[in-house]
């Protein structure tokens, strides 16, 4: 146990939750009943890089939620050449985030490293996610439980790695920041905003790609018992 650290705050998408499988089973459900002709791992296979990078353009507010929406879905069709409606691309984007929280398989280890921190830590969670959709998704994977307090930026009024979602998280947590860690997949988002606002921070790297050598990483959940 880490005798300087009280609070672990925990991204959820990618980290915990695991998005791309998830993801994935809903967009399968889609596609049997509307596109039968579309071949599941060939729609991914664009829409999960071109997700990513629409994410990053929100995350710095570059799209809206709408564009986002809109975009991942025009984009990851156009790249398979296959011709579909405004009309059918919004009914997809609507049965999507419908069906994404009927699966909630978590990543593994992800139950076991809760049960092992929530004894000695105050948990809690920040995520860009919309706070209806991350709410689900929070309840329907048994989740609630373990965290005290859940920061989206909808609450916050910025997404992460703007330091005000940060400071936000802290201040509902009544906790501080040099006592505080932060959990997450993404280096800009998690990491970098995370140490850039007064906390530390663990790089979860279960993709294993190249990372600074001074950051803290895993690429196992349960690796945390290493520093936690």
């Amino acid at each position: 146990m880490n005798t300087t650290i009280t609070d672990i705050f925990f991204d959820l998408d990618h980290t915990l939750w695991d998005f791309d499988k998830n993801s994935e089973m809903a967009f399968d459900r889609i596609f049997k009943n509307r596109f039968p002709e579309i071949k599941i791992q060939d729609f991914i296979a664009h829409y999960a890089p071109i997700n990513q990078a629409c994410w990053k353009l929100y995350q710095n507010d570059e799209i809206t939620h709408v564009e986002l929406r809109y975009n991942r879905l025009k984009f990851s069709f156009d790249a398979l050449n296959f011709e579909i409606s405004d009309e059918d691309i919004n009914q997809v984007a609507n049965d999507y985030i419908e069906f994404l929280t009927d699966n909630n398989h978590l990543f593994d280890g992800a139950i076991e490293v809760l049960e092992y921190l929530k004894p000695k830590y105050n948990l809690h969670i920040i995520t860009n996610g919309f706070a209806n959709v991350q709410d689900k998704k929070i309840n329907n994977a048994a989740l609630a439980g373990y965290f005290n307090t859940i920061t989206n930026s909808e609450l916050a009024g910025v997404k992460k790695p703007n330091s005000i979602i940060f400071d936000y998280a802290v201040n509902l947590a009544k906790a501080s920041k040099e006592n505080s860690i932060m959990i997450g997949d993404c280096l800009d988002a998690d990491v970098n905003g995370a140490l850039n606002a007064g906390l530390d921070a663990i790089f979860f790297n279960d993709k294993k790609i190249e990372a600074p050598e001074n950051i803290k990483q895993i690429n196992h959940l349960l690796e945390l018992k290493k520093y936690l």
